[in-house]
Order: structure tokens, then sequence, then C-alpha cells
């Protein structure tokens, strides 16, 4: 599909908006597992958009996410500048429109406002989904591969090794951070196994993150 920024949509056309072709959909899977979020535009909204936000380190990735993506949104990324503790941090950020089939999305992701992971996501942890999970929220260890996952519940994060488990045979194990929060950790021998799953899926630029 084409890019549609600038363009408003008509009843028809808004109809065909109902369900994201299946190479659209687990992207968007993985992205919503990393960092990207769902949310109701304003209180009388029907229907959830998207967001993601990357640093400018990662334009690459995040360029790739918004072409792919850029057929759902109605205006280009924006830019933002953040200062915390005297030191600023610069990234891009987009938003689609609300859409019925992320509406459906945040049935899954969400109750009560807060993401969560869903029962369902042994169906929708495909290759492509984990590949977008990994760019989009993996951190390169000394010693493997750490997944993000700071923002889910201890029960959460441990459901989701299991299924990485069951599904994939990757022995993840469970990590605390600092703060507390869980993140999942792959040790650098089951590399050549994580590599064989996400290879076809991954941008070369984000390659050295399973890479021994």
């Amino acid at each position: 599909m084409y890019s549609l920024v600038g363009y408003k949509l008509n009843t028809y056309e808004f109809s065909l908006f109902i369900n994201f072709p299946s190479h659209i959909y687990f992207m968007v899977i993985g992205l919503i597992l990393s960092e990207a979020w769902l949310r109701f535009g304003n209180s009388k909204s029907k229907n959830a958009l998207l967001g993601f936000e990357q640093s400018l380190a990662h334009l690459e990735y995040f360029w790739y996410v918004f072409t792919l993506l850029s057929p759902y949104c109605s205006s280009y990324p924006v830019f933002k500048h953040r200062t915390s503790f005297g030191k600023s941090t610069f990234s891009l950020q987009l938003e689609t429109r609300s859409l019925p089939c992320l509406t459906q999305l945040y049935s899954l992701f969400y109750i009560n406002g807060i993401k969560i992971i869903p029962t369902e996501i042994y169906d929708l942890l495909t290759p492509s989904a984990l590949a977008h999970f990994i760019m989009g929220d993996g951190a390169k260890s000394r010693n493997g591969l750490l997944l993000c996952t700071n923002s889910y519940k201890i029960e959460d994060v441990v459901m989701l090794i299991n299924i990485l488990m069951i599904r994939y045979r990757l022995n993840y194990t469970l990590r605390i951070h600092s703060s507390g929060s869980p993140m999942i950790y792959i040790s650098t021998k089951l590399m050549p196994l994580l590599r064989s799953i996400v290879l076809p899926y991954m941008l070369p630029s984000f390659l050295y993150k399973i890479c021994p």
C-alpha cells in the first residue's frame, strides 16, 4: 500500500482498514511487546491508535517501521526533544489513525489501561513478531541478549518465557533488574537457534544483538 499521510479517508476507505495484512500485523505485535503503545485519542474516540517512539540513534529502524505504517498514518512523525537532569535526548514519534483493527489489539493487550501479555501470545509471537520485539526492546549483553520487559508484571514475563520455551525451544531465564523490574535473558550458546528463527526479519544494523 502507498502512504496516506495527509489524506482524509472516507467511510468506504476506512472500512478497508479493519484488518492489517499479516506482515504488518505481526510487526505491530512485536512493536506492542516492546516500546509501542495503544491508546484512545480522547474520551469520544471509538477506536484506538498505535504510537511508537525511538531515539535518533535508531533512525533506520524507526523509518523502516514508519514506511510500513504510513498507509495507516494521517501525519508524518514528530521530532521530540526532552531534557532530564541536564541531559538532552532526541527522538522521533509516530501515531497512526484510530482504527478498528487496533481497537481489537487494545482489548488483547490492555486491562484497565495497563499493558499486559495476553494469553493468546502463543499464536501471536511469530518469528516476525519476535524479531521486532528484539529490534525494539532487545539489548546486547556481554553474555547474550536481554529483552527489556521492565514494564510488565513478573507473572506476565514468566508466561512469555514459557511460550518462548515451548514454541521455540529457547531457554530464556528471568532476571531482576536493580530497579526490581523483570527482564528476559538468553545466553550466547542459544544464539545460533535464535538467529535461525528471526534472521529473515532482522534489519542488518540490528544483527549485532543476536551475534555472539
